[in-house]
C-alpha cells in the first residue's frame, strides 16, 4: 500500500505544480469531451435500436455479423 501512496503522491505534486500543462490537460477533456458526448448524441444513432424490436433479433444479427466469413 505504501507504493500507490507513494506514486499517488508522485503524480499528486506534478500535476499541482503545473502552469501550462493545466490548460493543456483542460484543452485535452474538453476535446473528448466533445468527442465522444457531443458528436455520439447527435451523429451516431443507435444502430441495433432502430433497425430492431427485441433483444433476439439484435442478437442475432450481431452474431451473423461476428461469425460471416468474407
Amino acid at each position: 500500500m505504501h507504493l500507490f501512496r507513494r506514486i499517488y503522491r508522485f503524480y499528486y505534486e506534478g500535476f499541482k505544480n503545473m502552469t501550462v500543462g493545466k490548460r493543456l490537460w483542460i484543452i485535452i477533456l474538453l476535446k473528448l469531451f466533445i468527442l465522444f458526448a457531443i458528436l455520439k448524441l447527435f451523429f451516431f444513432k443507435d444502430f441495433l435500436k432502430s433497425n430492431f424490436n427485441t433483444d433476439k433479433e439484435r442478437s442475432e444479427y450481431v452474431f451473423e455479423k461476428l461469425t460471416e466469413i468474407k
